[in-house]
Parts: structure tokens; sequence; C-alpha cells
């Protein structure tokens, strides 16, 4: 039980001192505690072996190392593994691990459902809940390298070696945790992933987007999809606030922006939509217009159940991909993952919703006939 004790996990090293000197604890006993559960990944107070036991007693009594609660977890025919979680106050998300040629990237969700409404998007059928806390976003990384047996951090031939903040929820919209919980990752003598290994992906949230290189660090990914405002509008709504114009100069400006550690366009390839040579030329036209830094990342689309958009055709996405890398620009198209596993984002939560939903209609139906 975790009544009336204190999650450690999501707690910044200044925190935790300040935890342990409330209980009559030195500084260097945060340091030791911060080992156990970052650098390898202990939950359990009575395995940490260098703290004594009047120490042991306290934490035990007053505190405890939180991970979500995994409710389903599924494995893909090509390596990819995706798990729903429950948060403490019953609240379900999804963490996906997407393995690739001797390394992964883990996505990570930074809200229950999401406010953005992106139109091809699962999560967008579903509504925003709340904010994900600093520890709930950290314990999908806990989670993830737990069920992979990836203890300790720098473990050799470990699989989980990037991050990318891309899964349910817009973490520019959670800025604040999100931030806590990406230095939490990122400190050396912890889960050590460093910035260069750590994507964050907006949908266009411009007014944070400086705050994201400056005060975090890590590299940038726009969820782009449209050569156009007149189509981004319809794909991704938040664009009637902050138009191509707003968004793409506020690409350029990036802050870590260069040849060397380019911003990613993610663009999902929708059939007859956004997938005609003329798009792709426009995308030249505009990231030159903006000399912004940029590679592509294609993506052909995960249907998903409820959607009526299709895939591109394979010939359509390799027409795309060429006109892109032969204007000079990285256009790499993202193998397709997980589709054995509801891999495209939201789709495990959406199903578990949809089977609540269906087992309170059963029991309704059974008391008005009983």
């Amino acid at each position: 039980m975790t009544q009336n004790r204190k999650n450690l996990v999501g707690l910044s090293r200044e925190e935790l001192i300040q935890v342990l000197d409330e209980i009559g604890e030195k500084p260097f006993r945060a340091k030791q505690l911060w080992h156990w559960m970052y650098h390898r990944g202990l939950s359990n107070f009575e395995d940490m072996s260098n703290l004594g036991k009047p120490l042991r007693a306290k934490l035990i009594e007053g505190f405890y190392v939180g991970r979500p609660e995994i409710v389903q977890s599924l494995k893909s025919t090509d390596g990819s593994r995706k798990w729903l979680l429950r948060l403490e106050d019953g609240n379900e998300i999804e963490t996906v691990m997407i393995p690739d040629d001797g390394r992964g990237a883990l996505c990570v969700s930074s809200q229950v459902g999401c406010t953005l409404n992106c139109d091809f998007c699962n999560t967008g059928t579903q509504r925003l809940v709340r904010n994900l806390t600093t520890a709930e976003i950290i314990g999908q990384i806990l989670v993830a390298r737990d069920e992979m047996d990836e203890w300790p951090a720098g473990k050799d031939g470990r699989i989980f070696t990037n991050i990318v903040m891309m899964g349910m929820g817009e973490p520019l919209m959670n800025f604040d945790h999100v931030k806590a919980a990406l230095h939490i990752a990122m400190d050396g003598e912890g889960i050590a992933i460093s910035c260069r290994r750590i994507t964050l992906s907006t949908s266009g949230v411009v007014p944070m987007m400086a705050r994201a290189g400056t005060e975090i660090g890590v590299d940038l990914a726009i969820s782009l999809h449209a050569s156009t405002d007149e189509l981004r509008d319809v794909l991704v709504p938040i664009n009637k606030k902050y138009p191509l114009e707003i968004l793409l100069t506020a690409c350029a400006a990036y802050p870590g922006a260069r040849n060397s550690r380019r911003i990613t366009m993610e663009y999902v390839m929708i059939k007859d939509l956004n997938d005609k040579p003329e798009d792709a030329h426009r995308l030249v036209k505009l990231m030159r217009q903006y000399k912004i830094p940029a590679k592509f990342n294609l993506i052909p689309f995960n249907p998903w159940p409820g959607t009526h958009y299709e895939c591109s055709s394979n010939n359509a996405v390799h027409r795309f991909s060429k006109i892109l890398n032969d204007e000079g620009f990285s256009a790499p198209i993202r193998k397709p993952r997980g589709r054995d596993i509801m891999a495209a984002c939201g789709q495990l939560k959406s199903d578990s919703e949809n089977k609540k939903l269906q087992d309170r209609m059963a029991q309704r139906l059974t008391k008005e006939v009983s």
C-alpha cells in the first residue's frame, strides 16, 4: 500500500536531498538513493545494501519507489513492444518500444489523452484528462528498463538507447513536468541517456519551442504532415493558431539547430491527400525559404478502427522520398512497426476504453433485464 507514503520517483536531486533532510539524513544519502533507483533500477529499499537498517526502516515507513502498473504487455513479431499502463488514479497511458538495428527508441507519453485533435491520430479521438506528473513520465522509462531486463543503466548490449517524447499528448503543453523528467533521464549518474539521444516532438506549440531548446536541450521534431496551411489546418488544427509561417520561423531559430543537428520533420503519408510530387516540392521550397536545417521522417499511415484515411501506396511513398533525397534532404521511410499489436498511438488505450464501455453497457442491460 502506498497510502500516506511519498513517491521518490520524479524528485530532482535537490528535492531528494530536502526530503532526506526532513528525516534527519545527510545529503550524500540522496546520491546513494539516486544510484539505486536510476542506475540499478531497484524499487525495494531492503535491497539497497549500502543504506543502514535505520535509514531503510525510515524509507519503508514513509516512502516508496513507484512504477505505473502494467495492464497489458504486447510484443510484435518485429520486436516492437507496447505497454498499457495504469496510473495510481486509475487512468491509463501507453508506452511503446521500437527497435531498429541493435538499438531502440522508447516512445513516451506526456498526457492522459490529448487536446489537439489531430485528425489522423487515434489519441486525438480521446479527450484530454490531465497532464502526467514527472514521476509518471519517468515511470514509463523505468517500466521499459524493467521489462527489457536492461539494468544497470550502462548494461552492454541494451536495445533501449533513445527516448522520443512522441507518445500520447503534446509534450510542450506539459512543459514543466516533461523538462523535469528529461533532466532526470539525462543525468549521467542515473538513467544516463544523452540529450543527443532524446527527441521531443511537438505539433507546433510555438511559444514553448525556444524554451525547449534552451532549458532542455534535446533534439526537436515537428509533426508537420502538410505543405500548405489549408491542409495542415485539417490534419493538425493547432496550425490555425500557429500557421506554417510562424511555425517554420520558430524552427529556424531553434537553439542548437544546425546541419549537424537537424530538426526532424515528421510526415505521415496519407493516400491521395499529402503524398503527391507537388507536396514534396513545396516542402523543399519551404525548408529553403526559412533556411531550416531539416531532415524528414516519412511515416506510412498506420490505420486504426474508425479512421477514414488510408496509407499511401508503396510507390507513392518511395517517389516522395526520392524527390526529397534528390533535393539534398535526408528522407528515410520509417518501416511500419507493431501493426499486429495495435501500435498506432493511442490505439491500445482506445481498445481498453471500448472494452470498459462494453462491459458497463452489458452490466446495465443485465440489471434492466433482471
